[in-house]
């Protein structure tokens, strides 16, 4: 009866896990796919990921000084914007672009939001798609660099309809095809993935979902439209563009996906139906980047109809 309560404010769950150490997870789960993007597109491929990185956080130390708000580099969540993007990079592009990118993902869509937790949309993707409006061209460059030279795998599948027979599909599990810095090797993003899985930053839901849609949805175009179930052509928009990348490191977004179970369910669905849309039906051979923004701009509504009832509600929702 004597005893000492300590009582507190909410929220009254603790854990050792800070925003910063997360954010330095994130960043080693991404090496095996960084550091396979500089062996294979070489010494460029090193500059521009140093640049850009480098720039992100300079933009996001250089808003908060003329804000006079705290610093915030320290959270290392400018270094994963930054090293998202770079990845997102072909290795051909000019540098002062990655650049330009760097400052719109930091202050227009971070900062001018309010700032990590704020933003409502994955900076890194919202400033590859700028660029991609902005620079259409140099942003698709994928030509000769060393060994690595020619159109992407999905680039050739949508445009003239082939399958195994000219693209190697352990060529691309493996990343010695053309393509952004990071989104090559399906193999070096896996490893990261289950860095991530080990140390609890995300979890299956979101991923598994969203590549599970997305083949079923390939599955069914496939047999519908008479091609018949080609495995081959399957694996090749799985291992191939930014699908591995998006679905286990963008699309798991603490920021920018549902906190509620079935949304996360929800929302890799449609994850995965948007991909195959884009793909398919649309006049690029990527997708996954406009996918992933669109969803993000969903997830309010996500959550809405999909959080749990309160106890003793009824089962009924305001």
């Amino acid at each position: 009866m004597g005893q000492m309560l300590n009582v507190s404010s909410n929220p009254h769950i603790r854990d050792k896990m800070t925003t910063s150490k997360i954010m330095q997870m994130v960043v080693i789960a991404l090496l095996p796919a960084t550091v396979f993007g500089i062996w294979n597109f070489g010494i460029r491929a090193l500059a521009v990921v140093l640049l850009t990185v480098a720039s992100s956080v300079f933009f996001e130390w250089l808003y908060n000084k003329c804000m006079h708000k705290p610093n915030t580099i320290g959270d290392f969540s400018a270094v994963v914007t930054g090293l998202l993007l770079a990845l997102n990079m072909p290795v051909r592009i000019p540098l002062w672009i990655p650049v330009l990118g760097s400052a719109f993902a930091i202050i227009v869509v971070k900062q001018l939001f309010g700032g990590l937790g704020q933003n409502f949309m994955n900076p890194a993707l919202a400033a590859r798609c700028f660029l991609l409006i902005s620079f259409a061209g140099k942003m698709t460059d994928f030509g000769v660099l060393d060994t690595v030279s020619g159109a992407t795998p999905l680039a050739s599948l949508k445009e003239n309809g082939i399958t195994d027979s000219s693209v190697s599909v352990l060529h691309m599990f493996l990343g010695d095809i053309p393509g952004t810095i990071g989104e090559t090797s399906a193999l070096a993003i896996l490893i990261g993935a289950v860095i991530l899985l080990i140390f609890k930053i995300i979890d299956l839901r979101i991923p598994l979902t969203y590549i599970g849609t997305f083949s079923l949805f390939l599955t069914g175009y496939m047999l519908f439209s008479g091609m018949g179930f080609q495995f081959s052509y399957l694996l090749t928009h799985l291992f191939g563009g930014g699908l591995m990348l998006g679905a286990w490191f963008m699309a798991t977004d603490y920021v920018t996906t549902p906190i509620t179970k079935k949304g996360q369910i929800v929302y890799g669905c449609c994850l995965g139906i948007l991909t195959a849309i884009f793909r398919i039906f649309g006049s690029s051979a990527e997708g996954v980047s406009y996918a992933i923004l669109f969803c993000n701009i969903l997830v309010p509504q996500i959550e809405r109809f999909t959080r749990p009832v309160a106890f003793g509600k009824g089962g009924k929702k305001a």
